[in-house]
């Protein structure tokens, strides 16, 4: 390179401030020393950078194209610097965290836009889990924090709230023509309709949690994709309110009166891969989610 970064540093100062006094200033260096330094990046580039009007000094155009493009140089040479003060520090340069798909996305996001303000170096890998997915990649040591069901008894966990569950299908799927609030529907009569199942996202560990044993079996590996095939009335399923709460007040999804069984629960568990000694940034974002798992009313 034939301009330095602190060259280019200076060159902004003096436009940022309006002129060489000002400049100085700000960069701790003399006026002369700024004088020289761009007389200096002129030559070397053939190139004028800035003419005087009056006491102002401003970029000419060839300036203005040449800092712009030197700006990028800069804000990475500070994220650099930046980073390397966070990894002197202790701070993990990324953090995996698998997060079972029944915990509220809304509560996820928010917590991961506010970890990105306080940690902005710190890259994150995120899982997106079924069942015991989360508890897989845990075990499989993939990931340093993990939301997921009760019972990994190996591991420090941290109980963050209960997620319901409701039987439920569009309002025009052929259950609904046997049973009503007054007639509700033995639950073992659900094996006759076309059950919607998630996949468990974990590769050795495979559970069928909730499955009726229904002669229509769909399953899918998204809880999205099963809502959105439940509210087109192509079958039945268990799912979480935190993800159908607008279908229910829409009236696209509705409860299944059942005789017993219409809702369920699970309680998701906040679990540490090394709870001895995690660092800033996993204590950080294991408080965060914390203060945003609160399911929306």
């Amino acid at each position: 390179m034939k301009v330095t970064l602190e060259q280019w540093r200076m060159l902004k100062a003096v436009v940022d401030h309006g002129g060489f006094a000002h400049a100085a200033a700000a960069v701790h260096k003399s006026q002369s020393s700024i004088h020289h330094a761009i007389q200096k990046m002129e030559r070397m580039l053939d190139v004028k950078l800035l003419e005087v009007h009056g006491r102002k000094a401003q970029l000419t155009d060839a300036g203005h194209l040449l800092l712009r493009r030197a700006e990028h140089l800069l804000e990475s040479a500070a994220s650099i610097d930046a980073l390397a003060a966070n990894l002197n520090a202790g701070v993990e340069p990324e953090i995996a965290l698998a997060v079972d798909q029944t915990f509220p996305t809304e509560c996820l996001a928010q917590a991961l836009e506010l970890f990105s303000q306080d940690y902005p170096n710190t890259r994150i890998q995120l899982y997106e889990t079924v069942l015991s997915g989360a508890a897989e990649a845990l075990e499989q040591g993939k990931v340093d924090l993990a939301i997921a069901g009760a019972g990994l008894s190996d591991f420090v966990a941290e109980p963050l709230f209960a997620v319901e569950f409701l039987a439920v299908a569009a309002p025009d799927y052929p259950v609904f023509e046997h049973c009503s609030a007054d007639n509700p529907l033995p639950v073992d009569e659900l094996v006759r309709f076309r059950q919607m199942v998630t996949r468990d996202s974990a590769l050795l560990r495979k559970v069928d949690s909730g499955w009726l044993g229904a002669d229509e079996r769909w399953t899918v590996s998204n809880i999205a994709t099963s809502v959105e095939m439940l509210c087109r009335g192509m079958g039945f399923a268990w799912v979480p309110l935190t993800r159908i709460q607008a279908q229910l007040e829409r009236g696209t999804l509705k409860p299944i009166p059942l005789q017993s069984g219409s809702e369920r629960s699970i309680m998701l568990q906040l679990y540490y891969a090394d709870a001895r000694q995690p660092g800033p940034g996993v204590r950080r974002l294991a408080e965060l989610l914390h203060q945003q798992c609160t399911v929306p009313e």
